[in-house]
């Protein structure tokens, strides 16, 4: 059986397998019917793994045993892995939010909040910053800096920019409004952005501008910014500087609210 490597890397990422349950699998495919030996010798696969690896992939939904000797296995038609897969994927999931929503009311968040409460009394202020690599990580950042606002959140961003947090901090601009907390949006906005700031007009208060900058201050305190043209790089290596400092954090939020007041409402 001759499958490209390439091929298999993709079996291993999207369907979380081993390289030799993939080789198994792309084998026991290609007969529908087989027994551990002869896929063993197809896949070239250790015969003393391969059932290991069988009854692996077994329990995962992938083959299914044939009773009767010599035992043989049948593969699963692929588009019901997916969705055995999916459905396990769901329920691993669902189970490890339930195990940490557990930890709300224990005592060990308790405990963890005491470490972190008196780590912080011993936190020096220039150690309340850092660098953010990836866009993904920017973000969670960026989140969990936003949702403990208490009086006001400012952002600039580019025209991409505005539609991502759209899409993804509609659910937290929502619980801030609610709070009283003031949400203010300043970003280049063109018209790819009209289903974006229809979702996002009742939280926030949106203006648009020509100036290109990415950062975003909350409180007054905390600033988090980002160094590079999001049009210009790859989401994995944007980076941001995230930084506790209400010294320069009031200035930027100074500077941003005199900014404010000539630019323009979005008129579709």
């Amino acid at each position: 059986m001759i499958v490209k490597e390439e091929f298999l890397s993709k079996l291993r990422r999207y369907f979380s397998l081993n390289l030799y349950e993939v080789k198994i699998w792309a084998a026991l495919l290609s007969r529908g019917v087989s027994t551990a030996g002869e896929l063993s010798d197809i896949a070239n696969v250790p015969r003393s793994r391969s059932y290991d690896v069988l009854e692996s992939l077994e329990k995962k939904g992938f083959v299914v045993m044939k009773l009767g000797k010599p035992i043989k296995y049948l593969a699963v038609p692929p588009t019901e892995v997916l969705e055995r897969v999916k459905k396990n994927m769901r329920k691993e999931a669902d189970d490890k939010v339930g195990r940490l929503d557990e930890l709300k009311n224990t005592e060990v968040l308790k405990e963890l909040n005491s470490l972190h409460n008196q780590g912080i009394d011993l936190v020096e202020p220039t150690d309340l910053s850092g660098s953010l690599k990836g866009r993904h990580n920017l973000y969670n950042h960026l989140e969990l800096t936003i949702r403990n606002a208490e009086e006001s959140v400012i952002i600039m961003t580019t025209s991409e920019g505005f539609m991502r947090k759209a899409e993804g901090l509609k659910p937290i601009f929502e619980k801030l409004k609610k709070r009283g907390v003031k949400i203010r949006i300043a970003a280049p906005i063109t018209k790819e952005c009209h289903n974006a700031m229809k979702e996002i007009k009742d939280v926030a208060e949106v203006k648009t501008t020509d100036s290109k900058a990415r950062f975003c201050v909350v409180d007054g305190k905390e600033i988090i910014f980002m160094v590079m043209d999001d049009s210009d790089v790859h989401p994995t290596y944007d980076i941001g500087i995230w930084v506790n400092t209400p010294f320069f954090a009031s200035a930027m939020y100074n500077l941003y609210d005199l900014a404010w007041k000539g630019m323009k409402p979005y008129k579709k």
